[in-house]
């Protein structure tokens, strides 16, 4: 496992230690999204959480309200932390307020999401690294 999902790992059990908790991944490319989302269930598991996995290839938002979000929200089990995964539609102005923490996965200089909780570069995908990004510098036009 690798530190970047360790790290990001320890510093959403910090802002969020108890409750049913929503954490997506998203990202330009779904798939690699899918991966990412994978290594931080593993280290969310490793710090002994309960995680479900979920990912959408096309981020319909009623599907994901219907059928992920609704159901995990009414289970009995009030420890749980749900990891999303999937592409960029999962942080529309409607669904992102849905998470509590969102990770944006970006590859070489694919552009940030301003929404993100974190960054992490996975262009080498057995080594990801966290990237911190000054959003001050960014152009009015820039927008998220």
């Amino acid at each position: 496992m690798s530190d970047a999902w360790s790290d990001i790992s320890a510093e959403f059990l910090h802002l969020y230690p108890r409750g049913r908790r929503l954490l997506v991944v998203a990202g330009a490319d779904a798939e690699r999204s899918r991966h990412a989302a994978d290594g931080l269930a593993a280290a969310l598991t490793a710090a002994d959480q309960q995680v479900e996995r979920k990912h959408t290839d096309d981020g319909d938002e009623q599907v994901l309200r219907t059928d992920v979000i609704a159901p995990f929200r009414a289970s009995p089990d009030s420890g749980s932390v749900l990891v999303v995964s999937g592409p960029p539609a999962l942080l529309s102005e409607t669904a992102r307020g849905l998470w509590n923490f969102i990770v944006w996965q970006l590859a070489g200089d694919e552009a940030p999401h301003t929404l993100a909780s974190a960054l992490v570069d996975v262009t080498d995908p057995a080594n990801p690294t966290r990237r911190f990004a000054d959003y001050c510098a960014l152009p009015s036009s820039f927008g998220a």
